[in-house]
């Protein structure tokens, strides 16, 4: 009776260990994510605005979004003293950078969202010089 008993638990062993199944074979690379951070100051007379804007966010401008391969994208308000400022961050996966976003700056519905979005912000002095709304930020630290 053992020895029966041991013979099926060794074939059942056997047998499970032969279902186990491989990790599937590598596939192309992937794309590094791109992390990117950026700030902005807001107007308080239309931090009000802003916020309607994005909570119906129009749907041409989403869809170029995640055409341009951006994902996650987060805008965040604070108020610092007297001043109020937005904080947007996504991760970029696409392979060509510079394009997409040359992609979602020569979009129609993109450049009259940014009509309406940008007298409701305050830019730093480094990307008003520029003649941009926002300000890039350094990445200091990240976690998975």
């Amino acid at each position: 009776m053992i020895r029966i008993q041991y013979c099926l638990l060794l074939l059942s062993v056997v047998l499970l260990a032969g279902c186990t199944s491989q990790a599937p074979p590598a596939g192309p690379p992937q794309n590094p994510v791109k992390r990117v951070g950026m700030v902005t100051g807001i107007r308080p007379d239309k931090i009000a605005y802003y916020k309607e804007l994005h909570a119906a966010t129009w749907e041409g401008v989403l869809k170029k979004i995640s055409e341009a391969n951006i994902r996650n994208y987060t805008i965040y308000l604070k108020q610092i003293d007297t001043a109020f400022y937005l904080f947007s961050h996504y991760e970029y996966v696409g392979k060509d950078y510079e394009a997409d976003m040359k992609k979602i700056a020569s979009d129609t519905t993109t450049q009259r969202w940014w009509r309406e979005t940008a007298p409701c912000q305050i830019p730093l002095p480094e990307a008003a010089q520029k003649g941009e709304t926002w300000t890039e930020m350094e990445e200091v630290f990240h976690t998975d």
